[in-house]
């Protein structure tokens, strides 16, 4: 392609994709690719160079199947659902049960889940139409499920439809066929959107604010309230609520490509639920930050769009997974939430968190807020029998005491033992280094080496873990090492090696986390017993015999497993020469380190035996276990602490 073309159809790309058709267009488009490509692409250059860009992988038997594979596999699962034959609809089972009372219907396009047929049950919706990936449902469909719960003897219809042209006009023609044939339908237009500052002519967005409004007009019609009245109040709910998104990414429809691109330092803020790029786009920030950001935005009264919460509101706060975030993130955006919301002076009355109104995989966000009094906390309390609405506590979020006083402490047991002590005449002395101070100066001085040393480790063990692991060993390990920096600035430590090891075991178990620290928990409480009675230096063969029976006990691995085990464990067979009278502490420590670090280099030729090593295949390990390699590396900065200064 000649370069003024090239520069032409990036710029037609651009201008193309920023054009309100682009979505309704792109849908034909890309059907038309799968059908005839070539043809396609010819009559319009900026398809081709859209071709080239390779799709996303979708667990999908066909594209063009997806949307009614997705609804059959939900009806499938769920026994109160059932499909109405020859359409895209899902209905309640028990439609002869509503006889008499309002039915309410909903939809829009596939790729929301679990809106819109999640929200199918009593007490919430009585059906939904689902169209295509990001496309309106069929007029067709529409009217069928509209004459399907008329013919059950429903009191009225409502259709309850998300602010999208294609849904207005879609659910509007059959809303006025049905009437035509005598059925009474009427049609309630969600818009909560709080994204644009200025009045767009096609109004705000429908997003996920929606599903409270199915809520409410779910308890309503259960209730039995008439189908003028429920439009009514639910008209009037829909005005006080808002929606606002962000997204760290784009998502990507089946058979086609991510729907715009963002930088890895850019986050896209009030985009839609349809893979449409948002109002702005801001740099990544802390999930603190992008929350405040948001709120600020949905409720400055110099936004059109927003919602007029102040001091001594009460909401509704709906923390919404677009699709992709983790359950972690979603969390972290749900405290922060709560927390700056409450910082305003807001009254949380409920907080509901989770996927309702997703974009296929999209890894963002939505908050909603509603304003709400009793009697409307009333209808969203309500019971519902719809699957994914949340189990929610009938009780304010704000206001409940959020933590509880952990128990105390049990009182220490005194230690008649103390590290220099000489238990057996003409038994050298298992002291720490041979330097003045005290016993608790010294061991001080060991921690802190063992410390910086696993500090120093932490980019080369993460290397190595990630051949592995989840690349996450130095970080574990140095999170115990500042755990225990620390812990040593809040005083000395312990005179008491049994003491020592006992307060090191509760420090890794509560701040190491991971398996490490459960390993090096149990090893230290079992090592600690031996020591109770006794500090010379069979005692401290016999602390590390005990140490290693309860790791291998508990942890399953045994030598040769390819784990933190089998330096430890080489280690100690050498410190069974401290059972010898006579034994020096320096000269078998230093052939047990040197035996730990051997140990911890030819791991490197196992084959895992235990841990998540031993799910890899032997093929990729050809690096040392990074645990053996932390536990020499401890076993050496301890030998270097004794050896003292310059060591």
């Amino acid at each position: 392609m000649p370069r003024s073309t090239q520069t032409q159809t990036s710029l037609s790309v651009a201008t193309w994709e920023q054009s309100q058709c682009y979505y309704s267009a792109r849908f034909l488009l890309t059907w038309a690719t799968l059908l005839i490509p070539e043809q396609v692409a010819q009559l319009w250059p900026p398809l081709e160079v859209a071709q080239r860009t390779q799709t996303s992988k979708k667990l999908v038997n066909t594209v063009a199947g997806c949307a009614d594979e997705a609804l059959a596999g939900l009806v499938a699962c769920n026994p109160h659902l059932q499909l109405l034959q020859g359409h895209r609809v899902a209905l309640r089972s028990d439609l002869d049960s509503l006889k008499g009372r309002v039915a309410l219907l909903s939809g829009g396009g596939s790729g929301h889940e679990p809106a819109h047929a999640g929200f199918i049950g009593k007490g919430m919706l009585t059906g939904v139409i689902a169209g295509a990936v990001f496309t309106s449902p069929a007029v067709g469909s529409i009217l069928a499920a509209i004459r399907a719960v008329a013919q059950a003897g429903t009191a009225g219809t409502l259709l309850i439809v998300k602010n999208y042209t294609g849904d207005r006009l879609n659910f509007g023609l059959a809303r006025e066929q049905a009437r035509a044939e005598g059925i009474p339908v009427e049609m309630v237009v969600v818009g909560d959107d709080s994204a644009f500052t200025v009045l767009k002519k096609a109004g705000r967005r429908g997003l996920c604010g929606t599903v409270l409004i199915h809520k409410v007009a779910g308890a309503l019609a259960e209730a039995g309230v008439g189908l003028e009245e429920i439009t009514n109040r639910v008209s009037v709910v829909a005005k006080a609520m808002g929606t606002l998104g962000v997204s760290l990414s784009s998502c990507s429809v089946p058979g086609s490509r991510p729907t715009f691109e963002l930088s890895p330092d850019e986050v896209e803020l009030g985009l839609g639920i349809h893979g449409e790029a948002g109002v702005r786009r801001i740099k990544m920030a802390s999930a603190d930050e992008i929350v405040t950001l948001m709120l600020d935005h949905m409720t400055n009264s110099s936004n059109v769009s927003h919602v007029p919460v102040q001091s001594g509101s009460s909401v509704v706060l709906m923390v919404n997974n677009l699709g992709g975030l983790s359950f972690l993130e979603l969390g972290i955006v749900a405290d922060a939430a709560v927390r700056s919301l409450e910082g305003r002076g807001v009254k949380i009355a409920r907080a509901l968190v989770g996927t309702f109104m997703s974009a296929l995989e999209m890894p963002g966000i939505s908050l909603t807020l509603l304003l709400v009094d009793e009697p409307l906390l009333k209808l969203i309390d309500a019971e519902t029998t719809a699957s994914a609405w949340p189990n929610v506590a009938k009780v304010s979020v704000t206001g409940q005491k959020r933590s509880r006083a952990a128990p105390a402490e049990p009182l220490e047991v005194p230690d008649t033992t103390a590290a220099g002590v000489v238990e057996e005449p003409g038994v050298p002395l298992p002291h720490w280094p041979p330097s003045p101070g005290s016993a608790s100066q010294q061991m001080a001085l060991a921690l802190e080496r063992v410390c910086a040393t696993l500090l120093g480790l932490e980019e080369h063990l993460n290397a190595l873990d990630r051949a592995a692991g989840d690349g996450d060993c130095g970080t574990t390990h140095s999170r115990a090492a500042r755990a225990i920096q620390g812990w040593l600035k809040e005083g000395p430590p312990p005179g008491s090696p049994a003491q020592l090891l006992s307060k090191l075991s509760l420090l890794l178990l509560e701040k190491m986390g991971g398996s490490s620290g459960a390993l090096y928990g149990l090893f230290l409480t079992a090592a600690a017993q031996p020591l109770k009675a006794k500090t010379d230096l069979p005692a401290w063969s016999a602390a590390m015999e005990a140490g290693l029976e309860a790791m291998q006990k508990y942890g399953k691995a045994a030598p040769g497993d390819r784990t933190m085990l089998d330096s430890l464990w080489a280690a100690g067979q050498e410190l069974q020469a401290w059972k010898s009278p006579g034994a020096s502490l320096l000269h078998v420590l230093t052939k047990a380190v040197q035996s730990a670090e051997a140990a911890a280099e030819a791991t490197k030729t196992m084959e895992a035996g235990a841990g998540r090593a031993s799910y890899i295949s032997s093929a990729r390990l050809d690096q040392p276990d990074p645990g053996a390699v932390a536990a020499a590396a401890i076993l050496r900065a301890i030998l270097e602490a004794l050896q003292g200064p310059g060591a």
